[in-house]
């Protein structure tokens, strides 16, 4: 078995030298033939914008040896005249795993987690998978490809769907009749994608940060094994290398992802086609920015069933929206100059593809951008213009035969041929008699109608008075047979005609009547055939909703812009020696603050009535967990240094705008506390409706996620047996003086290497960007918030920080810290805590409400978090329980929440106060913000209101109203017939410190 699987694979390899084999060409076992083929008379797509009336295609040996109006057919030439029917290029998919077994997963007893990888030879990670080649796997499925034939496929690219870094994959014809020619190319594709290989149970990478940082080290790995660094061969950054020529394609598999994988592919000089979902249409400024080709499923989500109204509560607005615009998606990218090609991926049946392309089209995508999307793209995607794609001379004789355009739904697509080897889908020589005849059989009239299905018309004939005769229709070969049963007769009493269809408009044979007599019957047409439309059955296309932006609930339907604002008459809590002004002015301009005073005037700004309100700097959340895509941990590994939240703010998170309306307007996104070593932190600022990217704060200083007690050493996992590293808080001291040694020695080497002159020449370190996080801490470029609790670990961190001459910036949670303040004052650490969790797990125990205010008369810079997408929308609140717990003033109380977390953030000289200069980051109250009955009037970001109470109000409104519509919609898909699913409630995750992803 083992030799047959192994001449099978060879024969892709070298199809040539192993075709006589399996393909044996002694004339006496099979004939090739040789001859031409003319196809005569049709309109031929040579492309999709280059069209022939009433041209000939030649074909020979599998090639097109021709296409055009006046082509001299050559002797020895099988002529098919296809007058009134059209040719095209057979479809090409790039995009599949045909052929391909799906691979087989680990069981649940092989899940105990895996740290270090037990292959021998390859890359250290076994998500890293680029040595796998699809051929090798391959196994030519003639079920499934009559299946993508029947849709017009004529060409599929197919590869290993697994890991990362997921190998190469190959070119296939669906030729079912020659396997000697199926292979086209064996390797013409390399494959990425952010996922884990389902073959593996190695821990990391965990989350999607992880796996773009495994991206980004493979990338640079590979670079320096390409120079000749490395001491061993390792066989999969040698396939990585010898693949870079191939067309690199990307499964980012959603339109953020896209934008993510393309971020990484800039980096590295990369040029990635990027494998979308199809919902690409509502990010479209960022896709076009991608610069990216782009490979476009096409299926689109069921109609749900809304008819409990309980069950279509749970729907989210976003989910329903999307069903509505979904069909738009094609059209979004054409209008918008994204060069994309289409793909069967995702579909549950192939025969899918055609009803969902032309319901694209019905939405608008153009006829000939859907051809070149299936056609003349993805061959030049693939380099393989030449080849395919097309119908121009040299090219494979890969074309489908229609009865006339082929998006129209009435469309008859009858022959694919793929390399010369003819499958039929329907019989071509079918000849459509659908209409109204005259009936006479033996003298006796009769009304006969024929409609439905060009192969199968369905009969109805009824007597000249109107009533309905039985009957029985059968055509086969163009032969026809009908029996007759008249009303007046016994039940034996048959007619049984039948003729050859010779002339539609007049058909004629022969019957035998019920007595034996031989008669004569014939049917002159009295009218062609109309379809007949059922009025409450046509399908209208649906109003279309607006994109947002966001594109889900309290979006906004074109982005909020900067405005030059006067605040009149305020109280303004400046954060600043001045203290709380009352009857104050505040000036925004240019997103700053431009002025602060009395009876200012700007005849550009719109002015604001804030008399009897309160205007302060917006709230800084230094602890926050909000808006990060697929886990806020990376806990695969003791140490995380090299990923960063940055790659994975979620721009759509529901809960930035209830951020907005509860004042916050920065934040510090944090990775959670798995590890001792988490990763880089991303501080944002909440601009809801742009982009991840441009909510990234500016230059902003750069952060990193450390952690101790129960959470790092796994006490509260629920695993039964942990296994990973470290598992004591002894254990915990041990990673950092190991990694903080390491990472020592691997900034010494780079040092000495830059610095000797050796700089591009010799063999130089390896580039690893976890060690190369930590030494930015040791040369004081990167500041540690660390997640504390007790009062020995806090100790430890700082013992071993002041070791290796730095200092930790941060102290979160710390609800041990009003133990040691006077240490952590002598280290100069901030303290960022909650302002009264207290008990929640057993390292909480000792946690006490004075905490904050005794470490902040202690002389550390105090700030409380929120740690809690819900607690992150009423900071000002616990805020107000410093002046409740410890006496401290409103002014320091305010601080807790906006100056004193910018200090630990060092990010002060722009936010966190009202001072002229700074960003124009406010918020505008209706009472005191330390009051519970406070609310956030109108949150702003340099100069741009981002939220406003009044507009809440009326999007609240404009969101029922929406959800009614579409939900009208959806009851009409239900009343029409169509394929409706069930509505699912999406649970949303709400990470916190301790959230794994599984």
């Amino acid at each position: 078995m083992k030799k047959i699987l192994l001449l099978l694979c060879l024969s892709f390899l070298v199809p040539k030298t192993y075709a006589q084999e399996y393909f044996p060409n002694n004339e006496s076992v099979q004939n090739k033939n040789t001859n031409f083929t003319a196809f005569t008379n049709a309109k031929i797509y040579v492309t999709p914008t280059q069209i022939i009336e009433k041209g000939t295609l030649l074909i020979q040996n599998g090639k097109v040896i021709g296409a055009g109006a006046t082509i001299t057919i050559p002797k020895n030439c099988v002529t098919i005249n296809l007058e009134g029917k059209s040719i095209y290029p057979s479809f090409i998919d790039i995009y599949t795993s045909f052929g391909i077994e799906k691979p087989k997963e680990i069981t649940s007893t092989e899940r105990n987690p895996l740290y270090d990888t037990k292959r021998v030879g390859y890359y250290w990670n076994e998500s890293i998978r680029s040595e796998v080649n699809g051929y090798e796997s391959f196994k030519y499925d003639p079920t499934k490809a009559e299946e993508l034939l029947k849709a017009g496929f004529g060409v599929v690219g197919t590869h290993v769907p697994d890991g990362i870094a997921q190998g190469s994959g190959m070119l296939i014809a669906l030729n079912n009749a020659d396997k000697s020619t199926q292979l086209l190319s064996d390797k013409i594709t390399n494959h990425f994608a952010f996922t884990k290989s389902a073959t593996t149970n190695q821990s990391y990478p965990s989350s999607l940060m992880g796996m773009m940082a495994l991206l980004r080290q493979m990338y640079f790995d590979l670079d320096w094994y390409k120079k000749g660094n490395a001491a061993t061969k390792d066989l999969s950054l040698e396939a990585l290398s010898n693949n870079e020529k191939l067309v690199q394609i990307f499964a980012s598999e959603d339109k953020l992802n896209s934008v993510r994988a393309s971020k990484i592919a800039k980096e590295f000089g990369l040029n990635y086609v990027l494998k979308g979902i199809g919902n690409e249409f509502e990010r479209i400024e960022e896709i076009k920015k991608t610069n990216s080709k782009f490979i476009i499923p096409i299926n689109f989500p069921e109609a749900y069933d809304v008819s409990d109204p309980y069950q279509a509560n749970q729907m989210e607005l976003k989910d329903l929206r999307f069903w509505n615009q979904a069909p738009t998606n094609l059209k979004v990218l054409s209008d918008n100059g994204i060069v994309f090609a289409l793909t069967t991926d995702k579909l549950k049946k192939v025969e899918d593809f055609r009803t969902n392309l032309l319901r694209a089209i019905k939405y608008g995508f153009d006829t000939t951008k859907a051809l070149e999307a299936l056609t003349t793209i993805p061959a030049s995607i693939l380099g393989k213009s030449n080849e395919i794609g097309s119908l121009k001379t040299g090219s494979l004789a890969n074309f489908v035969i229609t009865s006339g355009e082929i998006f129209e739904e009435k469309t008859i697509v009858y022959e694919n041929w793929v390399q010369g080897s003819k499958y039929v889908i329907n019989d071509i020589m079918v000849k459509d008699i659908r209409g109204k005849y005259d009936l006479t059989v033996n003298n006796t009239k009769y009304k006969w109608t024929l409609d439905g299905d060009i192969a199968a018309p369905k009969s109805e004939i009824t007597s000249v008075d109107a009533k309905k005769i039985k009957s029985k229709l059968t055509i086969a070969n163009n032969w026809i047979s009908i029996i007759i049963k008249p009303n007046d007769s016994t039940k034996t009493s048959f007619t049984r005609a039948t003729g050859y269809i010779d002339d539609i408009e007049k058909i004629s044979g022969k019957a035998i009547l019920f007595n034996g007599n031989e008669v004569k019957w014939s049917a002159v047409k009295t009218a062609p055939f109309a379809k007949a439309v059922d009025s409450s059955k046509i399908e209208k296309n649906n109003m279309i909703l607006p994109t947002t932006f966001p594109n889900v609930a309290f979006g906004t339907v074109k982005k909020a812009t900067q405005q030059t604002l006067l605040f009149k008459n305020a109280t303004v809590w400046t954060n600043e020696k001045e203290g709380v002004l009352e009857e104050t002015d505040v000036l925004i301009k240019n997103g700053k603050i431009a002025a602060i005073g009395k009876n200012l005037s700007d005849a550009s700004a719109t002015v604001l009535d804030a008399k009897g309100k309160h205007l302060t700097s917006g709230i800084i959340d230094e602890h926050s967990h909000i808006a990060i895509s697929r886990g806020v941990n990376e806990g695969g590994h003791n140490s995380s240094a090299e990923v960063t939240i940055e790659d994975v703010v979620n721009s759509e998170d529901v809960n930035i705008y209830r951020d907005l309306a509860g004042g916050v307007t920065t934040s510090q996104l944090l990775h959670g506390s798995a590890n001792p070593i988490g990763g880089r932190s991303a501080i944002v600022k909440w601009k809801w409706g742009a982009s991840a990217e441009e909510m990234l704060y500016k230059d902003q200083p750069k952060f990193i996620k450390f952690a101790l007690g129960e959470n790092v050493k796994q006490a509260n996992w629920g695993i039964t047996n942990p296994t990973r590293f470290p598992q004591t808080r002894m254990g915990v001291e041990q990673v950092f003086t190991d990694y903080f040694q390491r990472a020592k020695e691997y900034d010494l080497a780079w040092k000495t290497y830059n610095s000797s002159g050796k700089k591009g020449k010799g063999k130089a370190p390896r580039v690893d960007l976890e060690l190369q996080t930590l030494a930015e801490i040791l040369n004081k470029e990167r500041f540690i918030s660390c997640h504390s609790y007790v009062q020995s670990e806090i100790l430890m961190l700082m013992n071993v920080a002041e070791k290796f001459n730095f200092r930790v910036n941060t102290f979160t949670h710390i609800l041990e810290g009003y133990k040691v303040a006077d240490e952590m004052k002598k280290h100069g650490v901030g303290a960022s805590t909650f302002s009264d969790w207290w008990a929640y797990k057993f390292e909480v125990n000792d946690a006490i409400p004075f905490n904050g205010p005794i470490m902040h008369n202690a002389g550390l810079v105090v700030a409380y978090n929120s740690d809690d997408a819900e607690m992150s929308r009423r900071l000002n609140q616990e805020a107000a329980k410093a002046v409740k717990y410890g006496n401290i003033s409103e002014e320091e109380a305010w601080k807790f929440v906006t100056l004193n977390p910018a200090k630990l953030l060092h990010i002060d000289d722009k936010v966190g106060s009202i001072k002229i200069g700074k960003d124009a980051d406010v918020v505008l109250w209706n009472n005191n913000p330390l009051s519970i009955y406070a609310k956030a009037e109108k949150t702003i970001i340099e100069g741009v209101v981002y939220y406003d109470v009044q507009k809440d109000e009326a999007q609240r409104v404009a969101v029922a109203k929406e959800r009614n519509e579409l939900i009208g919609q959806l009851l009409q898909e239900k009343n029409k017939g169509m394929i409706t699913q069930e509505p699912k409630k999406k649970e949303k995750i709400e990470y916190h410190c301790d959230s794994l992803e599984h």
